[in-house]
């Protein structure tokens, strides 16, 4: 079974910075891709930031770019985003999500078969 549970969430200025953390179960199921969207009122879940467990490629949507960094810890199966430089735009409810995809990756939702339950991120102005 696979089960993902986020952590870190919270509230915080403009400008300021958050770590969220993804614990993840691999015992029965295996993923090849770690990701993060997010989610705000009105809006369509978007993609943030992903990993490869095996290599530790990453991508980024350009929103993020340069402001969040995502990194893996194999030994205790988690993925992180560090949030720096935070915009009140960033406001979301953060999903952590795992895909199957073997090849590159993916940065759409119907991509990722396991989603966790989400972590609030609020930034005020």
């Amino acid at each position: 079974q696979m089960h993902l549970v986020e952590s870190g969430g919270g509230l915080v200025q403009a400008g300021g910075s958050l770590r969220l953390s993804c614990a993840a179960s691999r015992r029965t199921f295996s993923s090849y891709v770690m990701g993060w969207f997010r989610q705000a009122p009105g809006k369509e879940r978007e993609f943030v930031a992903a990993i490869r467990w095996s290599d530790s490629s990453t991508s980024y949507a350009d929103s993020v770019k340069g402001r969040f960094t995502i990194s893996r810890d194999n030994a205790k199966n988690t993925v992180y985003l560090q949030m720096n430089s935070l915009k009140p735009e960033d406001t979301a409810v953060y999903y952590c999500a795992a895909s199957l995809r073997q090849i590159g990756i993916p940065s759409l939702s119907y991509e990722y078969n396991y989603w966790g339950q989400g972590t609030q991120v609020t930034v005020s102005s």
